[in-house]
């Protein structure tokens, strides 16, 4: 028999986003109600949303290759697919995302209702209008939670233009797709998109941009732009040190992290746990920092079921053994997930970055009084980079630039 499959898509991107409807197909969600949720039930997660972050991190590491993801875009694509989930699938995926479905939706539905200017979410799913009955506690859950718009389509080349028109017009045109074909088992797409545009406190001056050296860990040397400021939030664990830099309102903030001289980005992420993270994020020094970073963009896509399957995510992925009978069945075969596409896109400049962060640039003219108590953070070489919710002090954002 037939087997049918369910992608399910991970778009997370840096760049402001608009809302606006799909054509060319059914919107599902025009006859289910949707109702609100009371937060009072909403648990603090940041702990377990930091170690996931960690983990996943860790798990997509590649050395000296840039990368960038996003744990919530992630988190949000994996618990709406947990809505569908039972059994030893379900226990799997709930394990690797270290939580429950139920308390990992209310943590999520906290984040879409209190998004930003700063910082959006937009969630869809498309179901193929034929040999697919889908339950309406699914639709339901992932209506309550995640607001997500619900499109029944049949999965040909006009829906492939739709849901690339969904993602165009949720990036504000920077991607113009996220598919270039669907397959002919397609029964589901599954799709997040996060974006992010922000200016700092303080930004850049042009005397405070020039050209300096930064040197890959091969040892060669590479002539970059760097941004030049001073900070008062000084970061340092016992394998390197760091700042933090804000941005407008300080609800968000860019903070970078230099191994210490000896240490590879990978041996220093290896060192890393959610809850030491939690730790050194929640604690900056005040002390002041004259902090120096390369401008730079850079662009990654993968795709993270192999990641995940190493986490521990097995069941979701095997044809013969998912169990997504909560979603709904199929005349032609069982229901899993064959792909999970991840593409990020950052810019970081003198205006702003495409992230959470924040910058405090003080710039003064006369005589200053000395300042016995300093620390200097220079980033010339690779370094771990986040944008974090400083709410919470939760990685929105994580990746390394191993070469700008």
């Amino acid at each position: 028999m037939k087997k049918l499959t369910a992608i399910l898509l991970s778009l997370t991107l840096l760049l402001c986003g608009c809302d606006s409807s799909a054509a060319g197909a059914t919107n599902l969600m025009e006859d289910v109600p949707v109702r609100i949720v009371c937060l009072a039930k909403h648990p603090d997660r940041s702990t377990e949303v930091t170690d996931f972050a960690v983990r996943l991190f860790q798990t997509c590491l590649i050395d000296e290759k840039n990368t960038l993801i996003s744990p919530l875009s992630v988190l949000s694509a994996l618990g709406m697919t947990a809505n569908g989930a039972d059994g030893e699938t379900l226990s799997q995926m709930e394990t690797v995302l270290g939580s429950d479905r139920e308390k990992l939706n209310y943590y999520l539905y906290s984040l879409m209702d209190g998004q930003s200017e700063q910082l959006k979410l937009a969630n869809s799913i498309w179901f193929r209008d034929h040999d697919l009955t889908v339950k309406d506690v699914f639709l339901e859950t992932n209506a309550n939670y995640y607001q997500a718009d619900m499109f029944q389509a049949p999965m040909d080349t006009a829906t492939l233009d739709a849901i690339n028109r969904w993602v165009e017009e949720h990036t504000d045109g920077m991607i113009p797709e996220i598919l270039k074909k669907l397959d002919p088992d397609t029964v589901m797409c599954l799709i997040n998109a996060l974006s992010f545009d922000a200016k700092w406190e303080d930004v850049y001056e042009s005397h405070q941009v020039g050209e300096s050296t930064f040197t890959l860990e091969n040892g060669i040397p590479l002539t970059v732009e760097y941004m030049k400021s001073t900070e008062h939030a000084y970061l340092e664990d016992e394998n390197a040190t760091g700042f933090i830099k804000y941005y407008e309102g300080r609800n968000y903030a860019f903070v970078a992290l230099l191994p210490k001289e000896g240490m590879t980005v990978a041996e220093y992420a290896e060192t890393l746990t959610g809850e030491g993270l939690q730790a050194l994020l929640s604690s900056p020094q005040d002390i002041v920092t004259y902090a120096t970073m390369p401008k730079f963009e850079m662009e990654y896509d993968v795709n993270m079921a192999y990641f995940l399957q190493d986490m521990g995510m097995m069941d979701a992925f095997n044809e013969d053994t998912a169990d997504f009978s909560q979603l709904g069945t199929s005349e032609n075969g069982n229901i899993y997930i064959s792909k999970v596409i991840h593409k990020t896109r950052i810019s970081v400049a003198e205006e702003g970055t495409k992230a959470a962060a924040i910058t405090a640039v003080i710039a003064a003219e006369g005589a200053a009084a000395p300042i016995e108590d300093y620390r200097r953070v220079t980033l010339d070489r690779p370094f771990v980079y986040m944008l974090i919710d400083c709410r919470e002090n939760v990685p929105i954002f994580i990746g390394t630039l191993m070469d700008p």
